[in-house]
Order: structure tokens, then C-alpha cells, then sequence
């Protein structure tokens, strides 16, 4: 059997096993797979990627229940890295996402259908397919400092067609 490891912050392993083991449990019953979780996650079964993507998912900031909608095939996740950005232009971009009171992040995810974070280094994006793909394209206009008025035009674009 396959066996897949990835990394996640200490800070996440919790969410990942949940009160008493049930979230961890839950994700091996649903993928019919076994997760360990050491220094890092191994995940092992017959075809352990939608458990990673779920364990992915947690690592990045979602909350369990929302990690778990990747167990419909219709659902992706999907990550934008500024890994190479400095702290202090990561920030601003990361600031530009969210937008005052969260309003652009939230006007993005109504918009879209999909769920956002912004965690360590990544902003992460769960939902349908292309839905996800819309609000990627979203997002990277925000971050190239486009106007809120050619990211909204954007969208209504990508909506109608």
C-alpha cells in the first residue's frame, strides 16, 4: 500500500485528531485509510490522496469540517504560495486578500462558493472545481494590486459565462 508524508504545523495537529481522535478518525473511516501523526503525518491505504488533501487542508488553516468537504470529488483544494515573499510584502499582500473587516475575502468566497484562508505562507481555496479556478484568478488580481472594481468585473465575467 502507498504511503504518503507531509509536514504540518505543530499548532494544526490538533485540529487534524480533534476531541478525543475523532476528526482523525473520522477522515481514515471516510478514505479507508490509517494517518500517523509523528514529527510529521503519514497517511497509508489503498489510495490515500483525498486523506492528504484533507490532512493538506487542516495543515493550511481550515477547520475540520471544511477539510472534510474534499471527500466530495466535486470539491478541490487549492493553494497560492508566497513562500519567496518577505515577511513584510507577505503581509500586505495577505492584507489586500482579506481586505477591511474581512470584506474582500468574504465577497470572494460569496461570490465563488468556496471557502478561503490565509495561513502561514499560503492563501488556500476549497470548493467546486471551477469554482475554485474563478476564485484563484480572483485573488491573484487582488495580489497584483488591481482595483476592487477590476477584480469585481472579473468575477461578473466569469460568472455569466
Amino acid at each position: 500500500m502507498p504511503i504518503l508524508s507531509l509536514n504540518i504545523p505543530e499548532r494544526r495537529k490538533s485540529v487534524l485528531i480533534g476531541k478525543n481522535g475523532s476528526v482523525k478518525k473520522m477522515i481514515e473511516e471516510k478514505t479507508k485509510s490509517k494517518i500517523t501523526i509523528g514529527n510529521g503525518v503519514e497517511i497509508e491505504g489503498e489510495n490515500p490522496l483525498i486523506a492528504k488533501d484533507i490532512v493538506q487542508a487542516i495543515a493550511r488553516g481550515f477547520d475540520s469540517e471544511t477539510a472534510l468537504l474534499l471527500l466530495d470529488e466535486d470539491n478541490c483544494l487549492e493553494m497560492i504560495s508566497l513562500e519567496g515573499e518577505r515577511e513584510n510584502t507577505r503581509k500586505r499582500l495577505f492584507a489586500r486578500v482579506i481586505g477591511k473587516d474581512g470584506k474582500i475575502k468574504k465577497f470572494i468566497e460569496n461570490s465563488t462558493d468556496t471557502h478561503i484562508t490565509i495561513y502561514g505562507k499560503t492563501v488556500s481555496i476549497i470548493g467546486e472545481w471551477k469554482m475554485v479556478s474563478i476564485a484563484r484568478k480572483t485573488v491573484e488580481i487582488v495580489l497584483s494590486g488591481k482595483p476592487f472594481s477590476a477584480m469585481k468585473a472579473f468575477l461578473e465575467r466569469e460568472l455569466k459565462g
